[in-house]
């Protein structure tokens, strides 16, 4: 299934699928996860927001029926934080069927274990800069 993309005037980019968007409840549902965000999200944020790396990223961003953590639309660079339930058989096989849809749809995932993010935020940022 083909997100729709709508390009609007100052960067608006509309990236959910049409008919999953309020089917699931994506907007509501990433409102909730900006107003509380993980620690490790919240620090690797402080770091990307204002275009502190050059470039715009957004975060809790719904693209076509998923929310993704972080994600630069100029680069297609998605940054997902995981915990330690990602690790959980079945969450692992669910993060790689997502990660396999969003990849089809030409963007590229770096995923950091948020210990990672928490304690070794500049290598963490170091490998970002890398990839865009």
């Amino acid at each position: 299934m083909e997100p729709t993309a709508f390009y609007l005037p100052q960067d608006k980019v509309f990236t959910a699928d049409k008919k999953q968007y309020s089917k699931l409840n994506l907007k509501e549902r990433a409102r909730g996860m900006r107003h509380e965000p993980t620690a490790a999200e919240e620090k690797l944020w402080q770091q990307l927001r204002g275009g502190q790396l050059g470039v715009k990223f957004r975060r809790q961003h719904s693209i076509d029926r998923y929310i993704v953590d972080f994600v630069c639309l100029s680069h297609k660079l998605i940054i997902e934080l995981d915990g330690t339930g990602h690790a959980e058989p079945d969450q692992a096989d669910y993060d790689r069927g997502r990660s396999a849809l969003l990849e089809e749809l030409g963007y590229r995932i770096l995923r950091f274990p948020n210990e990672q993010a928490l304690n070794q935020t500049e290598a963490v940022l170091t490998a970002i800069k890398t990839n865009l």
